[in-house]
C-alpha cells in the first residue's frame, strides 16, 4: 500500500539536479501526480521557456511562474518540480512552506555541468562561458536552496530508483507529511 501524501513535495534546485528525472519517479513510487512548473508555463503561454525568455524577458517569466507555482500549490498533493529559479522568489519560497514542502536535490558543478552541456534548452546558459555562468548561478542561489526544508544529495553516479528510495527516507522525517 502506497502512502498518502497530504501535501505537496516541491523540487527545488539548479537545472540538472535531477529534478524531472526523480520528481517523476517519485510520484509513481507515491501514487500521486508528477506536474513540472515550466511544462505549466509553456502550455499556458503555448511557447517554450526559451521563447518566453527572448520574447517577454525575464521578469515577466518570473511572474508568471509565480502565479503557475501559485495555482498548482492550491491544488491536490503531488509531487511538483519547479525551475531552477523559481525558489530564489520570495514570495514562492514563503507559499511553497506554507502550502508545501520544499526539498533540495543538491548537485554539485561538475555533476550539474556534465548533465546540463549538451542541452541546448537552458536560455540562462546561453552565454560565451556557459560553464562559467552555471557556476555563478549555483554560488549565488546555494544559499537560498539551503533554506529548504529536506536536503538530498544528488549523485553523478546511482540509478533514479536509488535517489527515489533516499528522498522518500528524507519524506518521511517530516511529520505529517504522508499518512
Amino acid at each position: 500500500m502506497k502512502a498518502r501524501l497530504r501535501r505537496t513535495v516541491v523540487l527545488v534546485g539548479m537545472m540538472g539536479a535531477g529534478k524531472t528525472a526523480v520528481g517523476t519517479s517519485l510520484a509513481r513510487a507515491l501514487g500521486v501526480p508528477f506536474l513540472d512548473s515550466d511544462e505549466e508555463i509553456e502550455r499556458a503561454a503555448n511557447r517554450s521557456v526559451a521563447e518566453i525568455f527572448a520574447r517577454d524577458g525575464e521578469p515577466f517569466f518570473r511572474a508568471r511562474e509565480a502565479q503557475v507555482i501559485s495555482r498548482l500549490l492550491a491544488g491536490k498533493p503531488c509531487v511538483l518540480s519547479t525551475g531552477g529559479g523559481a525558489f530564489m522568489q520570495d514570495q514562492i519560497r514563503a507559499e511553497i512552506a506554507e502550502k508545501g514542502v520544499s526539498l533540495w536535490l543538491r548537485a554539485d558543478l561538475d555533476c550539474l555541468w556534465n548533465r546540463v552541456r549538451h542541452k541546448s534548452s537552458r536560455p540562462l546558459l546561453r552565454t560565451s562561458d556557459p560553464r562559467g555562468t552555471l557556476a555563478a548561478l549555483l554560488a549565488v542561489r546555494e544559499p537560498v536552496y539551503a533554506q529548504a526544508r529536506i536536503i538530498v544529495d544528488s549523485r553523478a553516479e546511482g540509478s533514479i530508483d536509488e535517489m527515489t528510495a533516499r528522498v522518500i527516507d528524507a519524506l518521511a522525517t517530516v511529520p505529517g507529511l504522508m499518512d
